[in-house]
C-alpha cells in the first residue's frame, strides 16, 4: 500500500511539472488581432507621405478675323448638285485649328440661310453651311457682334442663332441675343484643369441700321457701362478674360484713336486679352501695362480679313489679301496666377479664285511664288506678290513675325 501511494504521488507531481512547462497557445481571435496590429505598425512605418509635383495647366487659344462672304465666296460653296459646302475655305488652316483648345472666328457676315437669298456687300447673308464648315475646321468660338449683324434685319439674326442652337449646340456664339437674360448671361466660360477664360463679344454699331425695337439687346454694343459690369462678372467667374471688340477704322494699319481709347478702358478693367477685328486688314499687336496697377494686357489690334474676295480695285487692295492667326498660350503657377506664357502671329493670305470649291486661304508659311502668282488680286492691284506679302508682315509685326 505505502508503494502504490508513492507511486501515485510521484505521478502527480510529474503531472504538475510537465503541465507548467508548456507554453500555452493564443486562440485564433487572439492571433488575428496581434497579427494585425503588427501589420499596421510596419505599414505606417513604411509609408511616408509624399508632396504633389505641381503640374501647370497650359490652354492654346488661336482667332482669326472676318470671314466676308463677297459673292464670290458664297458662289464657291454651290457645289454641282445644288447644295452648299464650304470645307475648302479653311482646308488649308485646319490642322492648327484643331489643335487648339479654344478656336475663335470672327464670322462678319449673318447667316441667316438661303432662303432669306444669299447676298454680298453691301448688306450681305451667308448659308447656314458656312457654319457647318466653321464646325468641320474645328472652331468653338463664333464672334457674331460685327457691323453686319443686322444686314438681314432681325429675321437674320433670329435664323442665326436658331441654327446654331439647333445643329452644333455645342458650339459657343457670342455677341448675339435672343433674349435679354441671355445676353445679361453671354459671358462664356471655357475651363481646363485649374483655368477658366472668359471671352466677351462687342461691336461699335451696326451701319446705322436700328436696333429692333422689341428686342434692343439683339447685339453687343461698345457700351462702356455694359462692359464694364460684363468685364466685373466674368473676372469673378473665371481666372482669364478675353473681350473680342469690332472697331477700329477700315483698311488701315495703325490702330485708331478710338482703338487706343478702348484698349486703355479695357487695360484699366482688367482685361488680360483683346482680339480685335474690322479694319479688314493687319495691325500691330502690343502689351500694354497699367502704370498705376502693374496689370498687363495683350492687344491685337486687326486680325485682317480671313476670308474675302473684294469687288474693288487699285493700291491698297491687296492688302485685304493678308490676314493673321493670333496664337496664345495660357497657363498657371503654383500660387494660382493665371497668365500668358507665349504668343505669336501666323501671317495668312486668301488666294482668290474664281470658281466652285477655288477660293481659299493659307498660311504665309505655305505660300509660294507659284501660287501668289496666280491669285486673282494681282488682277486689281499688281503690286501683290510673296515678297511683298512677306514684307507687309514684317512692316506690321516686326520682330514678332518669323518668316
Amino acid at each position: 500500500m505505502k508503494k502504490k501511494r508513492r507511486i501515485c504521488i510521484w505521478l502527480l507531481v510529474i503531472t504538475v511539472l510537465v503541465c507548467g512547462c508548456v507554453k500555452p497557445q493564443k486562440s485564433i481571435s487572439e492571433s488575428s488581432t496581434a497579427d494585425k496590429g503588427t501589420e499596421k505598425t510596419t505599414e505606417a512605418a513604411s509609408t511616408q507621405p509624399t508632396e504633389e509635383k505641381f503640374v501647370p495647366t497650359e490652354i492654346d487659344l488661336i482667332a482669326v478675323g472676318d470671314v466676308l462672304l463677297h459673292d464670290n465666296v458664297s458662289n464657291s460653296g454651290k457645289m454641282e448638285d445644288g447644295t452648299y459646302n464650304y470645307d475648302h475655305l479653311f482646308k488649308n488652316v485646319k490642322e492648327d485649328v484643331k489643335a487648339a483648345d479654344i478656336a475663335m472666328v470672327n464670322q462678319e457676315v449673318i447667316l441667316g440661310g438661303t432662303e432669306l437669298g444669299l447676298s454680298g456687300y453691301p448688306t450681305f447673308n451667308g448659308a447656314f453651311e458656312v457654319g457647318d464648315a466653321l464646325y468641320e475646321a474645328g472652331f468653338n468660338v463664333i464672334l457674331h457682334a460685327t457691323n453686319h449683324t443686322l444686314d438681314k434685319g432681325k429675321k437674320g439674326v433670329l435664323n442665326c442663332m436658331n441654327y446654331w442652337k439647333t445643329t452644333h449646340p455645342d458650339v459657343a456664339v457670342l455677341g448675339i441675343n435672343e433674349s435679354e437674360e441671355a445676353q445679361e448671361n453671354s459671358i462664356y466660360v471655357y475651363k481646363k484643369g485649374d483655368i477658366r477664360v472668359a471671352v466677351l463679344n462687342y461691336t461699335y454699331g451696326t451701319n446705322g441700321i436700328p436696333l429692333p425695337s422689341d428686342m434692343p439687346y439683339i447685339v453687343n454694343l461698345l457700351d462702356e457701362e455694359k462692359m464694364a459690369k460684363d468685364i466685373a462678372k466674368a473676372k469673378e467667374i473665371s481666372d482669364f478674360v478675353v473681350v473680342a471688340p469690332h472697331w477700329g477704322i477700315e483698311y488701315t494699319h495703325k490702330p485708331s484713336d478710338s482703338e487706343k481709347y478702348y484698349a486703355d478702358f479695357f487695360l484699366k478693367q482688367g482685361v488680360d486679352l483683346v482680339i480685335g477685328t474690322h479694319p479688314h486688314v493687319i495691325q500691330p499687336v502690343e502689351m500694354l501695362e497699367d502704370a498705376t496697377t502693374g496689370h498687363k494686357m495683350l492687344v491685337y489690334y486687326s486680325l485682317g480679313n480671313f476670308i474675302n474676295s473684294t469687288a474693288d480695285s487699285g493700291r491698297g487692295t491687296a492688302d485685304r489679301m493678308v490676314g493673321a492667326m493670333a496664337k496664345v498660350t495660357i497657363t498657371n503657377d503654383e500660387e494660382g496666377n493665371v497668365f500668358i506664357k507665349e504668343y505669336g502671329v501666323e501671317p495668312l493670305v486668301t488666294q482668290m479664285l474664281f470658281g466652285r470649291g477655288e477660293i481659299t486661304t493659307y498660311k504665309l508659311s505655305d505660300y509660294t511664288k507659284e501660287l501668289a502668282d496666280n491669285n486673282g488680286i494681282r488682277q486689281r492691284d499688281s503690286v501683290f506678290s510673296l515678297e511683298w506679302c512677306q514684307e507687309l508682315c514684317k512692316e506690321v509685326f516686326g520682330e514678332l513675325y518669323v518668316q
